[in-house]
């Protein structure tokens, strides 16, 4: 049997070192710092009740990379810009409910990406109560950096994750401030999807949401580890 249409090109995002991660599934994790939460009109949960974090996906293809130029997305006129801890799965997860002790086993590599949102159709949709994946994941909406080897990236708690829009700082925390670490967030997502290698995860934003514009250059970093540039085109 022969295929209908040429096999897709499958998503990649270059490693250091040289070699390239197939990327298979883009999870993403809502509101998972407090700061952000609140910007957005949310309350944080106290952190002794932290409810359930808040997933969404993006397509594998939305990813941007190579510090390439972003094209200004269709039917917005409200881009938004979130920074977040990228991490990359290199091992499928085993049957079941991931242990949170086991969870940090699944990571091959770490990165910094950035979740385009485009706010106006989130708003619109939020405010008729109905779903905003049209807001998330769009063409070009997930721009990531080079993966670093988790074996080559230490304790990440005290790590900056920032972003700069034209030079000035818009965005910035240390990753201590997540509600839900690395272990916990693949924890929960094992509890809905089968985890599997080639799945990438965006773990959230700080306060600091605002408007891009064609022209405004981004520069994203996750410390001295991993670092994200482009152009909104």
């Amino acid at each position: 049997m022969t295929d209908l249409i040429p096999t897709p090109t499958l998503p990649r995002v270059p490693v250091a070192g040289g070699s390239t991660f197939p990327v298979r599934r883009i999870y993403c994790v809502g509101r998972n710092f407090a700061d952000h939460a609140r910007e957005m009109g949310a309350t944080p949960a106290a952190p002794s009740d932290r409810g359930q974090p808040m997933f969404f996906m993006k397509p594998a293809d939305a990813i941007v990379t190579g510090d390439a130029e972003v094209p200004y997305p269709p039917a917005t006129a409200d881009l938004h810009h979130e920074v977040e801890l990228v991490v990359a799965l290199g091992r499928d997860a085993p049957a079941g409910v991931l242990p949170v002790d086991a969870a940090l086993s699944l990571v091959a590599a770490y990165g910094v990406g950035l979740d385009l949102t485009r706010r106006d159709l989130q708003a619109a949709a939020k405010a008729k109560g109905g779903p905003w994946d049209i807001a998330k994941g769009f063409d070009h909406s997930a721009p990531v950096s080079t993966l670093v080897p988790a074996d080559q990236v230490g304790p990440l708690e005290a790590v900056r994750l920032s972003l700069e829009i034209n030079g000035q700082v818009r965005q910035q925390s240390t990753l201590d401030q997540m509600i839900w670490n690395v272990p916990e967030i693949l924890h929960e997502l094992s509890k809905l999807y089968a985890l599997r290698a080639g799945d990438l995860v965006f773990m959230g934003t700080p306060a600091g949401v605002a408007a891009l514009h064609k022209g405004d250059r981004f520069d994203a970093r996750l410390g001295d580890i991993a670092r994200c540039q482009g152009v909104i085109a």
